[in-house]
């Protein structure tokens, strides 16, 4: 196991827990791999019934770690952000998020694949990629239109800044603000219940309540291949090798 993503499975309940604290929980390649491996093995086990994702330290998660950016594609679309983008969209069972602090780039978009959505009152939300000179993922492109609107998706996408649990919460893509002492008893209170239902109903519920996925995985293919486009050219690179110094990372 990876020390930087922790798995506890209880009461049916599998708790991934991303614990970089230092980098504000900056997803790796190994991360992702340990994220993906663990929802592969949840989806074909009697023992979860219901995913919680949460983060360590102050941070749900900063996005992808910027340094896995600068490298090379790796070709492979069962790993990195892809392949766990691909699984969490395909998964069958309930996720529920504990946004325990900052959620950036993919640790926005991933949200729109959660059932539910639970908020400490000091997280912050941002959608970073057009100041990356990067594009959308996760199929978000097309999810935040549908959720908050075509002009509010435009603000919080294109003009990229940060926004508060409440704004959140008032756009739909959180379900409830709650102070940062009580976010995660009450996540995990609803995993819970939700894995003490019935499986089967719950999932073919959630099936319908999410529709044909095919619409999803094609905008999600689209926003890759222009993703790795954008990653890989100058001009990202440059806003990736200025990020870094800026950083000192």
């Amino acid at each position: 196991m990876n020390e930087h993503v922790r798995l506890v499975i209880e009461d049916r309940v599998l708790c991934i827990t991303l614990n970089r604290p230092e980098k504000k929980n900056a997803l790796t390649q190994e991360m992702y791999m340990v994220m993906t491996a663990a929802l592969e093995e949840a989806a074909n086990s009697d023992d979860v019934r219901a995913v919680l994702i949460t983060g360590s330290g102050d941070s749900y998660t900063s996005g992808n770690d910027i340094n896995d950016f600068r490298g090379p594609s790796s070709g492979e679309p069962t790993v990195g952000p892809l392949g766990f983008g691909d699984r969490l969209l395909r998964f069958q069972k309930p996720v529920v998020a504990a946004v325990n602090g900052l959620a950036v780039g993919i640790g926005a978009t991933m949200l729109l694949h959660c059932d539910l959505i639970y908020a400490a009152q000091d997280a912050r939300f941002r959608f970073p990629f057009v100041d990356l000179g990067l594009v959308p993922e996760m199929a978000s492109s097309l999810l935040m239109p549908r959720l908050v609107g075509y002009h509010r998706a435009a603000e919080l996408v294109l003009l990229g800044g940060f926004f508060t649990a409440d704004e959140a919460k008032e756009v739909g893509l959180v379900n409830l603000v709650l102070p940062p002492g009580a976010l995660l008893d009450h996540a995990v209170g609803a995993a819970k219940t939700l894995a003490a239902k019935p499986p089967e109903a719950l999932a073919q519920t959630r099936s319908l309540l999410r529709g044909d996925l095919a619409p999803l995985l094609a905008r999600k293919r689209q926003e890759s291949e222009i993703f790795e486009q954008r990653r890989r050219s100058p001009e990202t690179q440059a806003i990736f090798a200025a990020f870094i110094t800026r950083s000192g990372r």
